[in-house]
């Protein structure tokens, strides 16, 4: 079966193909380093990840990037409040970015990209659009985008359909609204714009400016991405990815500045996974409605259980949080786990009817809840042996991420194993009520027993 996607910029599944046949060019949108991003934001890496994962899995090789936007209003806003200088307030973030990707199974990139690492390349872009006349200066020095004249001109490599092809907006109200401009890097569809690509130094910025042939001040966040996208992976990539919220303005306006300085298609597959939603409403900081990877540690939740609930649900369909949704499917997860660690120490071969069924559900637009219902089938199938279903469950682990062969039998608590003693002693008396007194309170614990021919066996829930 031929690997299928979903296209935003065409909204339909297409087969996928690269364009230098030699290694995938995949960009991901990264956060931007000015406090701890919430779980509705790890959604998008958790989704590249697995997209990744399915790449390789398909024997493609991968050249991944991803950015960190540590230079835009809120890095700016924020450090100030804090009375840090601007690298010092986004390093802390950023380390605690890592910190948390790894928690969550995430396979690092190839590299990640700082945007202070790259005004050069934002300038050079720039001026090209400056030179053809898709940008241009306002009084206050600040440079803009000229989505008029960019959609005039067809957007060069934009199919004839200019700005908007992404998005897919009303032209309409393009052309009554796109003579104003505006200086913000976030803003509604309602406020279609010419937008910053350099910002004339003012007094908020403080001393973060950089002085170049545009003059003294700082990039847009739009132009960042695309310097850093095309820097490390050339002027035409095969896979952007981000979330649904970056369609517009920040995907628009990307690929409009990077069509527009090149003359050539930017992206030829643009990903978006769907929002996390807290009570159906978007998880939002502005909203604060919004939970952390450390408020689900307070609660001695693993992050790879936000993996796995995750994994539950197709990345283009919203997902609502609740935590009892998040405990059932920690509570599944350990049931997995604790079913893995029952199969013994030797590995075996991969059940290849199993690893074809897998792969044509992954394939099929990354459709990972049918794929987690092969996991589930491998581990109930009694016609496998227990080392061939430990080498196929290794296998789907290169993708699902959920870190079977880390796993470690716990050693289990001396005050669940008294209960466990006094509970088999309880039946031996055929004191029945007494045995389902100590089953409900080893439960309470956390841990299960089940009565087989062998005697009493333990596993955690």
């Amino acid at each position: 079966m031929t690997l299928k996607f979903y296209n935003t910029l065409s909204r339909t599944k297409e087969d996928f193909s690269l364009i230098n046949k030699k290694e995938v060019l995949f960009y991901t949108c990264g956060p931007t380093v000015y406090g701890y991003p919430h779980i509705g934001n790890y959604r998008a890496y958790i989704f590249a990840d697995t997209l990744k994962r399915v790449l390789l899995y398909n024997g493609f090789k991968v050249k991944h990037i991803m950015n960190l936007t540590d230079v835009d209003d809120k890095t700016i806003r924020d450090s100030k409040k804090e009375g840090k200088t601007l690298r010092e307030f986004t390093e802390f973030y950023t380390e605690e970015f890592k910190k948390d990707i790894k928690s969550l199974n995430i396979v690092n990139p190839k590299k990640f990209t700082k945007a202070t690492d790259y005004i050069h390349e934002m300038v050079e872009i720039i001026e090209k659009l400056l030179h053809k006349k898709f940008a241009y200066k306002s009084k206050d020095g600040s440079i803009y985008f000229d989505i008029k004249r960019f959609s005039a001109q067809g957007g060069s490599a934009s199919g004839g359909k200019g700005y908007g092809q992404l998005s897919h907006l009303d032209m309409s109200s393009l052309k009554k609204n796109a003579g104003g401009r505006i200086i913000k890097d976030e803003y509604e569809k309602d406020n279609i714009q010419d937008f910053a690509l350099w910002k004339a130094w003012d007094e908020k910025d403080g001393d973060v400016f950089w002085n170049t042939t545009l003059g003294k001040g700082r990039p847009g966040w739009h132009i960042e991405c695309s310097a850093m996208s095309m820097s490390n992976l050339g002027e035409q990539i095969d896979i952007h990815t981000g979330g649904v919220d970056n369609i517009f303005p920040h995907h628009e306006n990307e690929k409009a500045q990077s069509e527009g300085a090149t003359g050539k298609q930017f992206v030829k597959y643009w990903m978006h996974n769907e929002w996390v939603l807290v009570d159906q409403k978007k998880m939002a900081k502005s909203e604060h409605n919004f939970y952390t990877l450390s408020d689900l540690r307070a609660k001695g939740i693993d992050p790879v259980a936000y993996r796995f609930w995750l994994l539950m649900a197709n990345y283009r369909t919203r997902v609502n949080f609740v935590w009892e949704a998040l405990e059932g499917a920690e509570t599944a997860l350990k049931r997995l786990y604790n079913l893995y660690l029952g199969l013994g120490d030797e590995t075996g071969n991969i059940n290849k009817e199993y690893n074809h069924k897998f792969k044509n559900y992954l394939e099929d637009d990354l459709d990972t809840p049918r794929a987690l219902t092969v996991l589930w089938d491998v581990l109930k199938d009694g016609n496998i042996s227990n080392a061939d279903k430990k080498a196929t469950v290794l296998d789907f682990d290169k993708v699902l991420g959920l870190g079977f062969a880390d796993i470690k039998t716990e050693k289990i608590p001396e005050e669940v194993e008294k209960l466990v003693t006094a509970r088999e002693e309880a039946r031996k008396n055929k004191d029945f009520k007494k045995s389902d007194e100590l089953r409900k309170e080893i439960n309470s614990l956390g841990y299960e027993v089940k009565d087989t021919a062998e005697g009493p066996r333990l596993q955690q829930l």
